[in-house]
């Protein structure tokens, strides 16, 4: 099965999946929408590049918000909480004009979509000069020593890490932002805890996770597990890289 059809299975069985899990993900007070929202300029025209069940909509307040998605479900979750406008494209093809919007947000969407270069290049093309990208991406820390007890174990009961289709090149998004003509104007990394409270917390957390071919028996196991943390009131670290770059010339 290709990631597409993959992709394209997961978020029509469970949209807005990723909006509930960062909901749950706190640092305090903040959760990474919080975060993610706070670098975004106060107003002008922004775009939401996989913007899933559209959370950051309403934290955007003020701005010209433009979703974009590739899933149906995603979009109709979207529209159901009164976002809008929404567009069904892909991210390697935005049917937006050249310069013509002020940001452009990605939560937790650049190691979703493909191919990487093509993509950033059209988030180059239609950010205005001055314009601003402001895109969180999974990373692997910071880690307190319990987080990486309940990782390992979670990985040891899937038999594998969690996976996304740009694979081993997101960390190469600085690079290709520079070769875009987008310098990054910051690189910060912080650790959420999402807790789980309960079974049903466990199950969500497990389906929130991308695991092409794994196993209904490993599945088992895995969830098996989270419900195990669940006893001794567990969370499960969410660590997130947020960058921030700016397109020359402003």
């Amino acid at each position: 099965m290709t990631w597409d059809r993959y992709l394209e299975g997961f978020h029509a069985a469970r949209p807005g999946i990723t909006e509930w899990v960062l909901r749950r993900a706190r640092d305090g007070g903040t959760d990474p929408y919080d975060w993610l929202a706070e670098v975004v300029p106060p107003r002008g025209r922004v775009l939401d590049l996989g913007c899933g069940s559209a959370p950051l909509f309403r934290m955007l307040a003020g701005r010209s918000w433009i979703g974009l998605d590739t899933s149906r479900a995603e979009l109709a979750a979207a529209r159901a909480s009164g976002a809008g406008p929404l567009l069904r494209a892909s991210a390697a093809a935005i049917p937006l004009r050249d310069a013509s919007v002020d940001a452009v947000t990605c939560s937790m969407s650049l190691m979703v979509t493909t191919p990487l270069p093509q993509v950033v290049a059209e988030i180059a093309r239609v950010l205005r000069p001055g314009g601003l990208l402001a895109a969180t991406i999974p990373t692997t820390g910071p880690l307190r020593p319990a987080d990486r007890a309940a990782v390992a174990g979670l990985i040891a009961a899937l038999g594998r890490a969690p996976a996304y289709p740009a694979g081993r090149g997101t960390p190469r998004i600085p690079f290709l932002l520079g070769e875009c003509g987008l310098r990054v104007t910051g690189d910060s990394r912080r650790r959420f805890g999402c807790r789980l409270r309960g079974p049903d917390d466990a199950r969500q957390f497990l389906s929130s996770l991308y695991l092409p071919g794994t196993s209904a028996a490993r599945r088992r196991i895995a969830l098996g597990y989270l419900r195990f943390l669940v006893l001794f009131r567990g969370e499960m670290p969410v660590p997130l890289l947020r960058i921030t770059a700016e397109r020359a010339g402003g």
